[in-house]
């Protein structure tokens, strides 16, 4: 059997030293050599070890505890995912702890080591996709985890994640019939898979259209950031109909730009978000509805089966649909 975890025995056996000479290099003892302890180190690394956790403690002691990785607690779409996740651990008498990103790769690292170093059973993860190093390095130690809400293509892991290819068609189409000819679109970075998949169906449905007057701008996720590419886009009197925003924070970011610069909507502009976090109906907003919950739900039942034993690796990609509104 595969063993979980790498084992302080396992990098002795590999760099040829004893186990006190392991302990005193991964402890930063003073009494090593410094080449051996380069090389042990070295070794560690490339084995995938985990500091204070070893396949024993998980095979004979399960923490009942998961860890949750966000890239933006802030973001209310992440409160909904995590109502969904909560729902699954209270069926199964588990516990939760999350950790925030902002986003930042390096946070997604030091987020996987923390909460491996406290033996939580299993991870969910939502990645930047800035890099996926971390992501092959859990596969590599045999972790149970599942990716939520984006798509590794190139990797074959559990991931829940939204028909993000078809949210834009919708979008774009919908934009399309309410007369629309000058689109933009207000995406997040490309190398994310929801920006790439949203982009990609909104393209479609302009292809299909003849639509040739449209524009992407990619931008760093935020309100704040949609705010001000839409205020420059006025100011530089940029003419445009239709506007499908990346998610709804970015829609709600544009709607304060319109209304600052008495650009009425939805006469002047049509407005499209995505996600349909609970603050789009506040705003009567236009947007493509995610099952969050559902999301969050399924992506805790599917580690859960990953905790016990399932070796199989699952994509679930989750149905969306147009909510229109007044926008």
């Amino acid at each position: 059997m595969k063993k979980n975890y790498v084992t302080i025995k396992d990098i002795a056996v590999a760099a040829g030293v004893s186990i006190n000479t392991v302990s005193r290099a991964l402890n930063d003892k003073p009494d090593i050599n410094i080449k051996t302890k380069r090389k042990v180190l070295e070794i560690a690394k490339e084995m995938g070890y985990v500091k204070n956790v070893t396949a024993s403690s998980l095979r004979n002691r399960k923490t009942k505890t998961i860890g949750v990785i966000f890239e933006d607690s802030s973001n209310p779409f992440f409160a909904e995912v995590l109502k969904g996740i909560e729902k699954g651990a209270r069926e199964k008498n588990y516990n939760i702890i999350l950790m925030n990103t902002e986003k930042n790769y390096d946070l997604e690292r030091n987020a996987i080591k923390l909460l491996l170093e406290k033996r939580v059973d299993g991870l969910i993860i939502t990645p930047t996709q800035e890099k996926s190093e971390d992501i092959k390095e859990l596969i590599k130690i045999n972790i149970p985890f599942v990716v939520l809400g984006v798509n590794f293509e190139d990797i074959e892991i559990d991931e829940i994640y939204s028909d993000d290819y078809y949210g834009g068609y919708l979008a774009g189409k919908y934009l399309i019939e309410k007369g629309r000819k000058k689109i933009i679109m207000l995406n997040g970075y490309s190398f994310k898979s929801v920006a790439k998949e949203r982009y990609l169906g909104f393209k479609k449905a302009l292809d299909e259209y003849n639509i040739k007057d449209y524009s992407v701008y990619e931008l760093e996720e935020g309100l704040e950031n949609a705010y001000l590419k839409t205020k420059e886009l006025i100011e530089k009197n940029i003419i445009f109909d239709g506007l499908f925003c990346y998610n709804d924070i970015f829609a709600f970011g544009a709607i304060k730009a319109l209304y600052e610069n008495n650009i009425k909507f939805p006469d002047k502009v049509n407005i499209v978000g995505f996600d349909d976090i609970a603050f789009a109906n506040v705003f009567n907003l236009t947007t493509i509805r995610i099952n969050k919950e559902k999301l969050g739900y399924d992506a805790f039942h599917r580690l859960y089966k990953k905790i016990k034993g399932d070796k199989n690796r699952i994509k679930e990609k989750l149905g969306v649909e147009l909510i229109i509104r007044n926008t």
